[in-house]
């Protein structure tokens, strides 16, 4: 079963290369002016750490706006574009060192993909207001898992490595849901982690779910950015591929650390990050 979800991943990493290709090569002449240094470095400095569960979409909104790498209107597009490739190589790696039962896994992982196929395309079409006010909210109530994870509000836990029953078909409906989100912007690890907790499962359980959902909705969902051309071309590809690096890196030092103090400074950025959204939101009319 985990080598039928590799091959799926290898397939969804082939699918998303052509679709990203094809859009880059048709629009060569036309790419956005960004600065590579910089949002190599964003795209690196995220996904390390997004490897250790720390999600990559809130700094990510943080860095790629206090650096002016790219317009309010496009964040969401371009967010899930630049790390779909670092995500896949997530799952590959994450899937095969951690067990979790094959029906939780798969399921989940189906039913995040298809809300963010529903909520991809409605997402890309937002006017720049309404994707300021969605990514404020959504950055919140990330900021809000954030906390509850680090002053243990969230009970749970405990050592299983599946669910059954309506356990199982709340875990799915949940993950649909957050994969929608994911479209806005949202991240998906942290409240992922938080309802795998909550439903008496491994934490070491919710790397492999979190990381496996978001390999298997960002590809559609990216592709659905790509044809509406709601994305920072330049930015995606120059992030991308230096994220992908820190994943590799961060996979073999995910263990010596300080994540504990690190998350607390991500908690404050996210926070920081939303009311600069608000604001901005309220400056249009």
């Amino acid at each position: 079963m985990i080598l039928t979800i590799w091959i799926i991943l290898v397939l969804l990493v082939i699918f998303f290369i052509y679709v990203i290709g094809k859009d880059l090569i048709k629009h060569k002449n036309d790419l956005e002016d960004v600065n590579p240094l910089k949002v190599a470095f964003i795209g690196f400095f995220v996904n390390f750490f997004d490897v250790l569960g720390i999600g990559a979409f809130a700094p990510q909104t943080a860095l790629l706006k206090f650096m002016k790498q790219t317009e309010d209107r496009i964040l969401p597009g371009t967010l899930n574009v630049s790390n779909t490739v670092p995500v896949l190589i997530q799952a590959l790696i994450f899937i095969k060192i951690i067990e979790v039962e094959a029906i939780t896994l798969i399921t989940m992982l189906i039913s995040a993909a298809f809300g963010a196929i529903l909520g991809a395309g409605i997402v890309s079409r937002l006017p720049v207001k309404k994707i300021q006010i969605t990514i404020g909210i959504a950055l919140f109530v990330t900021a809000f898992f954030m906390i509850s994870g680090q002053m243990n509000w969230v009970e749970g836990g405990g050592e299983a490595i599946g669910l059954n029953g309506g356990k199982l078909v709340l875990a799915n409906v949940a993950n649909f849901f957050l994969g929608a989100l994911m479209t806005a912007g949202i991240g998906l690890y942290a409240p992922c982690m938080a309802l795998i907790y909550a439903l008496g499962m491994s934490p070491l359980v919710a790397f492999p779910i979190m990381m496996g959902s978001c390999a298997f909705l960002m590809p559609p969902a990216s592709a659905k950015f790509i044809k509406e051309g709601a994305y920072n071309r330049k930015a995606s590809l120059w992030m991308a591929i230096p994220g992908s690096v820190a994943v590799l890196i961060a996979a073999l030092m995910v263990k010596s650390l300080p994540i504990n103090i690190l998350r607390w400074i991500v908690i404050v950025v996210v926070i920081y990050t939303s009311i600069i959204m608000f604001r901005s939101a309220l400056k249009i009319k």
